[in-house]
């Protein structure tokens, strides 16, 4: 919104004064390059703790940043040490997939991936079920533990199923022990060859429980498969859902070349060329106005709601839409340096220097994992030496049967549907009230966020112009002035003049058709109403039609200090009405506000619009704190330096000029109606405009928080008792099943089963 006096001439253009560092696969600091690159099979933030270490283990390479949430890596490296090919080879080898990134997956892809899981979960399942049957059936009697059957069948399920459906989480093991990383395949593998090696070493040692063994390999590798599957169709999901969202960005200009207007790939368009752009239609390309005269909307660029005038030689931006007039661009920038470009670029190092976020499941199994290790070599010792300093004489038997014990009971099978679990809860409940929760970042720190910064324009304001008050003059009756007005605006395309249009309209106010429209670009226009003559713009034209404002420039200028664009209204000569227009506050904004503070939230406004405005705004919705005529690239600094200053940051945006800062925050919030560019950028969106969404996302995150803290807690009790009491090897692996089942059962009924311990939301 500007505060400008000027009725069609709002604040210049800000373009090409981003200077974002190179961007991916370019070049970076001290002859280092940044290579990016699109990670799936990620399932939880171990994973992107097993890349990260991967990758900062290998010569060369500097620094790599891991976002799970949008399934990327930024790697910078030295190319003189380490080539992209090996890069890429290490992360294949962690068992994950590499592609490209400018390349989005298609619906169909990710259905396959889902689809594949799925399927590995459903031959695992009916091995488990086949199992079960076969155990249930020894356990009443019909068959004994030296039972052929038990002896032959049982160990065909389970090497079928972990070298089956579980051979991908063995080749991830097996490369993340490699590169002495401990993660959550790791553990299951631990849990899966335990239990195989029991079970073959049962043929040879009676103590050993042969089918009990066999069984508790096909179920972990089942149950860790199961959660896998949760993981991956909660975030496929949730991307798919924002996707419906998105419009389709044109990928084309209208070139003019010998004369003839010709549709181009726009990656085929140069520096020098004329395109055509037409009322309504998006700017495709950084450039100067070389023919006509137009307002181009520019806030999903630059934040301000109001149009920019355009006339031979202004530079436009590419992303801009054009409004009023055919406008011919000489395209000036393409490629890297347009802005849009600038702008991805400033998204990757927002990306990059983006607080890193650990799971609590992952904080937990940090120490967990260690633990279980460390409890399977206790059992040892204490079987050997322990038992050889009290009897003279080391159980090898017992002591190989506790280790492999431990490691059986040590796998957490519920601790993988933990989180999941209480996402799916947490989005279904944000779902009925139009919030698409993307990622468990958003569920993990949103209850340590304490600062919120809420972008302006389209945020807490509607984004485009309207009439906010009238003042009439020299005895006008209002309505009569706003009726002569929009009859006099009636045939303008100009944001402005609709604003003053739709007053009319929804007032009720019957408009004449206007005779002898004529527009003067930047300045105003004038016209002949029911035989009067009408002028309306901004003061200046209108005082140059020969009207005298002087008894009305104390008022003008208070209606200027509150932050609107005001413009005058002359009939016959003599002035009648002075009309503010501004970017009108939501309806829901001021109690959005309140409702944040009673939170705890301290909301920050940050906006491209001068002083004078911003502090209107803000005062208007409640808010202290505000930062104005901020740079659409120092957006992101705003936010950094309220992370240095150790708060956890929570954004607030819809542009394309919010998006490197919605990236760069702890948990990014766009506004479903905004650009494409800006929700790929968010953690969280809100389908619809309405700003109190933004305290529900927050109210859903916490109490998801809470119950993902539960569940972990569930899972872990199993495992807690379990783990010690089988390092004395008096526990049979069979209880492990019983604790599997136990705990994940336990953690459903937590999730939903009638909100059992809480019902929040």
């Amino acid at each position: 919104m500007s505060s400008s006096g000027d009725h069609r001439k709002g604040p210049a253009a800000r373009t090409n004064e981003l200077d974002a560092p190179a961007r991916a696969n370019g070049a970076g600091a001290n002859g280092t390059e940044r290579l990016q690159l699109k990670v799936g099979g990620m399932s939880c933030s171990f994973c992107v703790s097993s890349i990260t270490k991967a990758m900062e283990r290998t010569e060369g390479v500097h620094e790599a940043s891991v976002n799970l949430a949008h399934e990327e890596a930024l790697i910078e490296y030295e190319p003189d040490k380490v080539a992209p090919e090996a890069l890429k080879q290490t992360i294949l080898d962690l068992g994950y997939t590499v592609r490209d990134p400018e390349k989005v997956r298609s619906f169909e892809e990710e259905e396959a991936g889902l689809k594949g899981s799925r399927n590995h979960v459903l031959v695992a399942a009916g091995f488990t079920a086949a199992s079960l049957i076969l155990m249930i059936l020894m356990w009443v009697g019909v068959f004994h533990r030296g039972n052929p059957v038990m002896l032959v069948v049982m160990p065909v399920f389970a090497l079928a199923t972990v070298f089956g459906p579980g051979r991908h989480i063995l080749g991830m093991a097996y490369h993340s022990l490699r590169r002495g990383i401990l993660n959550q395949h790791v553990l299951l593998e631990f849990g899966a060859f335990a239990g195989l090696a029991g079970g073959f070493l049962g043929y040879f040692f009676p103590a050993f429980p042969t089918p009990d063994f066999f069984a508790v390999a096909t179920f972990i590798t089942t149950y860790h498969l199961l959660s896998e599957w949760t993981s991956l169709k909660v975030r496929t999901r949730s991307s798919q859902a924002v996707r419906k969202l998105l419009e389709l960005v044109p990928n084309t200009a209208r070139v003019v070349r010998a004369g003839c207007e010709e549709e181009v790939p726009l990656e085929e368009v140069r520096p020098g060329e004329l395109v055509r752009v037409r009322p309504g239609e998006s700017i495709p390309v950084d450039g100067e106005v070389a023919e006509g005269t137009s307002g181009v909307d520019q806030s999903l660029v630059t934040g301000e709601s109001i149009p920019d005038e355009k006339g031979v030689g202004d530079e436009v931006i590419g992303g801009s839409v054009n409004q009023t007039g055919t406008l011919l661009v000489r395209v000036t920038k393409v490629g890297e340096e347009s802005f849009l470009s600038q702008v991805t670029r400033q998204v990757e190092e927002a990306r990059a220097l983006k607080p890193g976020i650990l799971q609590l499941v992952d904080k937990v199994l940090q120490v967990f994992v260690p633990t279980v290790v460390g409890f399977a070599a206790l059992a040892v010792l204490i079987w050997t030496l322990g038992a050889w300093l009290v009897t003279g004489e080391p159980d090898w038997s017992r002591a190989i049967f506790s280790a492999l014990a431990v490691f059986v009971m040590g796998y957490p099978c519920a601790l993988g549907m933990a989180t999941p679990l209480a996402m799916i809860r947490g989005g279904g409940m944000a779902a009925r009230k139009g919030i698409l929760m993307r990622s468990g970042e958003a569920f993990q720190v949103l209850k340590e966020v304490k600062r919120v910064v809420l972008d302006k324009t389209g945020t807490l304001t509607e984004g485009k112009p309207a009439l906010v008050e009238l003042v009439p003059l020299k005895g006008f009756e209002e309505d009569e002035a706003l009726r002569l007005a929009a009859s006099a605006e009636g045939p303008s395309e100009h944001p402005l003049a609709r604003a003053v249009v739709d007053a009319a309209a929804e007032r009720g106010i019957p408009v004449p058709e206007a005779e002898d429209f004529q527009s003067v670009s930047g300045k105003g226009i004038t016209a002949t109403v029911e035989g009067h003559r009408v002028a309306i713009g901004n003061p200046r034209f209108v005082e140059g039609e020969g009207v005298e404002l002087e008894g009305a420039r104390r008022k003008l200028e208070e209606l200027q200090a509150a932050g609107n664009t005001v413009v005058a209204l002359a009939v016959d000569g003599e002035p009648a009405a002075l009309i503010a227009l501004a970017d009108r506050i939501k309806d829901d904004a001021v109690e959005a506000v309140e409702r944040l503070k009673a939170a705890g939230l301290e909301p920050v406004m940050l906006t491209g619009d001068n002083e004078r405005t911003a502090r209107a705004v803000a005062r208007e919705v409640g808010i202290e704190e505000y930062r104005a005529e901020v740079l659409p690239q120092d957006k992101a600094y705003v936010v950094r330096e309220l992370q240095e200053q150790g708060h956890r940051v929570l954004m607030v945006g819809d542009g394309i000029n919010d998006a490197p800062a919605l990236m760069q925050s702890d948990v990014g919030i766009a506004i479903g109606a905004g650009t494409d560019i800006a929700i790929e950028s968010a953690d969280i969106v809100l389908v619809g405009e309405r700003l109190g969404a933004v305290v529900d996302a927050y109210h859903i995150g916490v109490s998801s928080y809470r119950k993902t803290v539960q569940n972990i807690s569930l899972a872990f009790a199993f495992n807690g008792i379990g783990v010690p009491l089988a390092a004395t090897g008096l526990v049979y692996p069979v209880w492990a099943m019983v604790a599997m089942a136990a705990s994940v059962s336990v953690v459903l009924a937590n999730s939903f089963g009638g909100r059992l311990i809480s019902r929040e939301g």
